[in-house]
């Protein structure tokens, strides 16, 4: 059996052909094949005659794996989530986007592959909020966020679906601005995704805090998900659809808010191609906070 350790370390675990089948794929390499370059990871270390080996050396044994057969790009992708997760720098991915993008299945495959525990949805966040404030104090978190308005009280300037979709914003960024206070505080990582993730309304302050502005790229291809969520959850795709007009009007907020901050705006078309720009994006922007601090992540090991 080959035992991993630490550099330096005390601590040993078997090696684990399924935990490093799962780093590769990170990288957006198919299974199959991670699993087969998992094999040849563990086979040459048997060659070698290693029963103790660090994570180290399965770092640098599986970059030149990747390398070997082409996949450069990937390699170097490999090479710094490795270092990434090795230094515990605490990550904060903030996803934002109307109702039936695909926020939630994102931040899972987010999570998955960058190994984050912590998936917290602002609806959650607004359910509890639900539970503490009544309906005559804060109406507009008592409905959905696209007929919020119809709670507001007093005149309206501009449109009705965006004064009570900020409404009901304005309160649950509060729950979100918390949680990721706590998340900095403890060193925790997280992902944050929900319709209530807005430019403006969420804390940005911290440098390894990344949002993203997930969209529709049109009103047939948003109705379509709609109808496809159904097969998976309890939602009619009819309530959603009924009301189409109002939550196109908030992804045409959200877009502008976006641009107006700065935020990347992703056409959520496909998964893979989604979760891959985000991470590709996170990998760019924290190189450059790396090397500002004297850190090359992409050196070759």
């Amino acid at each position: 059996m080959i035992r991993v350790i630490e550099k330096g370390g005390k601590v040993s675990l078997p090696f684990s052909r399924g935990i490093l089948t799962r780093s590769i794929t990170s990288v957006g390499i198919d299974v199959d094949l991670a699993y087969t370059i998992a094999i040849e990871v563990q086979e040459e270390l048997r060659r070698k005659g290693k029963t103790v080996v660090t994570k180290d050396e399965i770092r640098r044994l599986t970059y030149q794996k990747l390398v070997e057969r082409g996949f450069k790009e990937e390699a170097k992708r490999y090479l710094f989530w490795r270092r990434f997760r090795k230094m515990k720098i605490p990550l904060i991915i903030l996803l934002g986007g109307p109702t039936g993008v695909g926020k939630s299945t994102i931040a899972t495959e987010l999570a998955f592959r960058l190994g984050i525990r912590s998936v917290i949805g602002t609806d959650t966040i607004r359910e509890v909020l639900r539970k503490i404030i009544t309906p005559e104090l804060l109406p507009t978190i008592h409905t959905s966020t696209f007929l919020a308005w119809k709670e507001l009280r007093g005149t309206i300037e501009g449109s009705p679906v965006i004064a009570g979709f900020e409404s009901q914003v304005s309160a649950v960024s509060v729950g979100i601005n918390a949680v990721i206070q706590r998340a900095r505080r403890e060193g925790l990582n997280a992902i944050i995704e929900g319709i209530h993730v807005v430019p403006g309304f969420v804390d940005m302050k911290h440098e390894m805090t990344f949002m993203y502005m997930i969209v529709a790229r049109s009103r047939e291809e948003l109705e379509a998900r709609f109808y496809e969520r159904t097969r998976y959850s309890k939602r009619s795709a009819e309530y959603y659809i009924a009301n189409l007009d109002a939550i196109l009007e908030i992804q045409d907020y959200l877009i502008e808010r976006a641009k107006s901050f700065g935020i990347p705006i992703i056409e959520n078309i496909e998964l893979e191609e989604t979760v891959g720009k985000i991470m590709q994006d996170i990998m760019e922007k924290t190189v450059k906070i790396m090397k500002r601090k004297g850190l090359d992540m992409l050196e070759e090991p």
